[in-house]
């Protein structure tokens, strides 16, 4: 291209999982503009704070151009060549000496955003033979899914448009751009929104509801309203009577889940709970919208969810508008190679590796601590952060010290790069091909986007398929990795899809690969029963409560562990609160950002800030049993009482997770305990 040459490249945004559309503009060989996609069905023209950093992201000073050994007293800038043959070497070694599961892999896409990074490294995983894969699944949304797959046989999601939003430990302002647009636009036309949350969010002020929960809870709230709607028979007894197996079991085992229990448990007043389950029973086309992972990461977690699912199962929103929707199916190219064993973890939480013969290919990161170096002395961390994002810090940084190779593909020196022995530069998503695909967390929206690469990788960066084909050649199975081009392999990919690879990127990048369908008819559940499955067979065979019981947080006022640490910490925590600005660790050295988000923040109450001798934007330690973090106060009349809640994402000392256990888990699948913690905070010194 000619200098002073303009054209225009549509691609999909990979910075957090919604994939929204942008029309990039490039000039001289340089991106000069990115802005929303006006022809997407998703962000129709916009983007959030963090789309429109796109350019000072792609063109940060802090980008790493070069990949890098660490030697004694600092880092050494080496070779691609070097790298790969070193590394190479040194895996086929361990392969050799004590197996190949002995490689762990962590990803830190969930594989929406960037389908190439998680498929590719799955093919590296077979290709080398071990099992143990880890990424955000093995703490965030997975649990979800397996749950509702469990409870329909297939994966159902939420709309953007209802009439009645329960926003339940969501916040679509911080966290979800398309389904915030979505909400503001209906309410106009009359769509009610109800707020479950221990923080009154802006959202709440409109709301028709708004109920103060305490964290970790939610579960004991979903059976009562289960109660409310069976014994005042405001359930859909049609649907029910025709898709649903066990509501007969249900109605008993209720019984015992009444409003006045609920409230004793989750502070949310019993005649609170019986108005919202008579809203929500009496508005068709009513969805639950619980955030991203937060009801997961609880004791509770899998059985809330399946409490969730049985309240949308009884109020017959099962594809309607608005409810939850199973949508069509995209068919790609598998790129993934048979892998042997199992990951870590499966045994003990077979619920979350196996059910039906269906398999899932995530090890419990709680486990890793603990199985270094016994079972893994190598990690390959392919654009991800575990020492920030994943539980329990302290404990996974002493175990990674521990490890005998730790390479990291990164486009920044994380926390984890830090502790590397390589770190190799990624091309960003502006510099290779991929695909954007909007389905899963996306609102049942079937819509597939080609990224265009609109410029050549910064410096030696490479892209996902060149760092593993690469790598595939120095460990000497460089043959299963044919691919010439990353183009080559996109167009594999698309190829099943039944859209055609060069018709797409004449149509903007981008097209629908199915049509929206409502309504039931043959056997549309695929579980043994051929109906919902509100009685479980799949918890039942795996020795869990085929019903959805309650649990309380282990470290909680209510929980087993108060006697021993309620004394010493007697404020309850919740890590995870959100931000607009930032996804997890990414873009906190975006300077725009910057003034928005300038400091990690620890939300109490007045009545709690008063209690500890604590004032607005104080410099505090918040502690529990597991470490501390410092953060700025940020007293606030809109969190409740009692409760400290804290970012996730940030570095160095405000890193929540050197608060949280990675033995404080979900006795099911293994996910962390974040909600519902025991804690302290005091004024720093």
């Amino acid at each position: 291209m000619t200098d002073g040459a303009e054209k225009t490249v549509y691609s999909a945004c990979t910075l957090c999982y919604h994939s929204c559309g942008t029309e990039v503009t490039v000039k001289g060989g340089k991106v000069t503009e990115v802005k929303g996609q006006q022809s997407h069905p998703l962000n129709k023209g916009k983007l959030c704070p963090k789309g429109r950093a796109t350019l000072e992201h792609l063109y940060h000073p802090d980008r790493l151009t070069h990949p890098l050994k660490k030697v004694e007293g600092g880092w050494e800038k080496i070779s691609w060549e070097q790298a790969f043959s070193e590394i190479g070497t040194k895996l086929n070694g361990l392969k050799e000496q004590y197996g190949p599961e002995t490689l762990a892999f962590f990803c830190g896409s969930i594989g929406v955003e960037n389908l190439e990074i998680v498929s590719l490294t799955h093919r590296f995983q077979g290709a080398f033979g071990t099992p143990n894969f880890f990424s955000v699944e093995s703490i965030c949304f997975r649990m979800r899914v397996r749950t509702r797959q469990m409870t329909f046989g297939k994966y159902v999601v939420e709309e953007l448009d209802s009439p009645l939003y329960i926003l339940w430990g969501h916040n679509p302002a911080a966290s979800d751009f398309p389904l915030a647009m979505a909400i503001a636009e209906n309410m106009k036309k009359g769509s009610k929104v109800v707020v479950i949350d221990p923080r009154r969010i802006a959202i709440a002020d409109k709301a028709e509801m708004y109920l103060a929960i305490r964290p970790g809870t939610d579960g004991a709230m979903a059976l009562a309203m289960i109660n409310v709607m069976i014994n005042e028979k405001l359930y859909d007894a049609e649907f029910v009577e025709k898709w649903t197996y066990g509501f007969d079991k249900l109605v008993p085992h209720v019984q015992q889940y009444t409003p006045e229990w609920a409230e004793q448990i989750t502070s949310v007043k019993a005649d609170d709970i019986r108005k919202l389950a008579r809203l929500f029973a009496g508005t068709k086309g009513a969805g639950i919208y619980h955030g991203t992972c937060t009801q997961d990461q609880c004791a509770n977690g899998s059985q809330t969810d399946r409490a969730f699912a049985i309240l949308q199962t009884l109020t017959g929103n099962i594809n309607v508008p608005g409810g939850w929707v199973a949508g069509p199916r995209l068919r790609l190219a598998d790129i993934t190679l048979p892998i042997p064993g199992v990951p870590l973890g499966a045994d003990e939480y077979p619920l979350f590796h196996q059910f039906w013969g269906r398999t899932s290919p995530y090890g419990v990161m709680n486990m890793v601590p603990e199985s270094i170096p016994d079972k893994i002395k190598a990690f390959i961390v392919a654009g991800g952060n575990p020492l920030v994002t994943m539980p329990d810090s302290n404990a996974l940084q002493e175990a990674f010290d521990r490890l005998d190779l730790l390479v990291v593909y990164d486009q920044f020196m994380s926390e984890t790069a830090r502790h590397a022995h390589y770190v190799l530069p990624s091309a960003h998503h502006l510099e290779g091909w991929g695909l954007g695909y909007n389905y899963n967390v996306c609102h049942n929206l079937p819509y597939l986007m080609l990224r265009e690469p609109a410029v050549e990788p910064l410096g030696e960066s490479k892209t996902t398929l060149e760092f593993y084909a690469g790598l595939a050649e120095a460990c000497g199975f460089g043959e299963l990795f044919p691919w010439k081009s990353d183009k080559e392999l996109i167009a594999d990919e698309v190829a099943p899809s039944g859209l055609d690879f060069h018709t797409l990127l004449a149509s903007k990048g981008g097209a629908l690969f199915g049509e929206k369908t409502y309504g039931l008819q043959g056997r549309p559940f695929p579980t043994p029963s051929g109906k919902i499955e509100i009685y479980s067979h799949a918890f039942e065979e795996a020795g869990f409560d085929p019903l959805p019981t309650y649990l309380e947080p282990f470290k909680s006022p209510q929980g087993p562990r108060w006697e021993e640490l309620g004394e010493r910490y007697p404020l309850v925590l919740a890590t995870g609160t959100r931000t607009l600005y930032y996804n997890g660790t990414q873009l906190h050295n975006i300077q725009s950002l910057q003034k928005f988000e300038p400091f990690p923040r620890a939300e109490i109450g007045p009545q709690t800030a008063a209690a500890f001798g604590i004032a607005h934007k104080d410099d505090v330690i918040v502690e529990t049993d597991r470490g501390w973090v410092r953060m700025k106060a940020d007293v606030n009349e809109r969190t409740m009482e009692g409760v400290v809640l804290v970012p996730h994402g940030w570095e160095g000392e405000a890193n929540c997770n050197r608060l949280t256990d990675a033995q404080c888990r979900e006795p099911i699948m293994g996910y962390p305990q974040w909600k519902g913690l025991l804690c302290a905070i005091r004024k720093a010194e």
